[in-house]
């Protein structure tokens, strides 16, 4: 978390914005993408909140409202709440806006996804595993990683704020960075896959800085 007594240079101290998600590598994907303009981040356990909300949604959009209104309507601070996901060409845009539990849908190849000493993969990894079985044979390997951002200031409608970053699905994982789907999607341009890309790369290029990108353009235009 960013120290309030030693903000940014050109930031305004203490200008807080509680982040609605519980995924700790999406925190630490937006102390990268915020702090540095002047945000102390806040996330839910800080406020004796949780993060728990039922993405029932049928878009990013709506999801990501969800999170963003059930924690507005308990906190006094703004709000920005994150929904993403991976749409893979070869299967009909899926997993789509059900990325995060993949692994535990019915449909596509059955289970159980098993690490080499026969337990259960975590959740993420699971989610890999089944997506890269589905692929097998499949030589269309185009997909993209999609991200709407919801930002709610008390007494304001909600803004909505979207990025997308287009790549391919490799064929088994490589690197050990980032979270999700990293290992196994390469971003156009590019010969890494995103789990393999620096940081301050990976922020400029994903669809979650792109979406973040917008969202303090905005911030900047409305202070103008």
């Amino acid at each position: 978390m960013a120290d309030e007594s030693s903000p940014s240079r050109g930031a305004i101290p203490f200008r807080p914005l509680l982040i609605a998600t519980g995924n700790r590598g999406k925190v630490v994907e937006f102390q990268s993408l915020l702090a540095p303009a002047g945000f102390t981040l806040l996330l839910p356990g800080d406020l004796g909140l949780s993060a728990d909300v039922d993405e029932t949604g049928d878009s990013y959009v709506a999801n990501a409202f969800l999170k963003a209104s059930a924690l507005a309507a308990l906190s006094p601070h703004p709000v920005l709440a994150d929904d993403s996901g991976l749409e893979v060409d070869a299967l009909g845009g899926a997993p789509g806006l059900y990325s995060a539990r993949f692994s535990t849908l019915e449909s596509g190849p059955p289970g159980p996804w098993l690490d080499a000493a026969g337990k259960p993969l975590p959740q993420a990894a699971a989610n890999r595993a089944k997506l890269l079985k589905a692929m097998e044979g499949q030589e269309n390997r185009s997909a993209r990683f999609r991200c709407v951002l919801c930002y709610m200031e008390p007494g304001k409608s909600a803004a909505f704020f979207e990025g997308v970053c287009e790549g391919e699905i490799i064929r088994e994982e490589r690197g050990d960075g980032g979270f999700g789907y990293d290992p196994i999607l390469i971003p156009k341009g590019y010969s890494q896959t995103f789990a393999e890309l620096p940081g301050d790369v990976k922020d400029a290029i994903s669809h979650r800085g792109k979406a973040a990108a917008l969202f303090l353009k905005s911030l900047a235009a409305s202070r103008d």
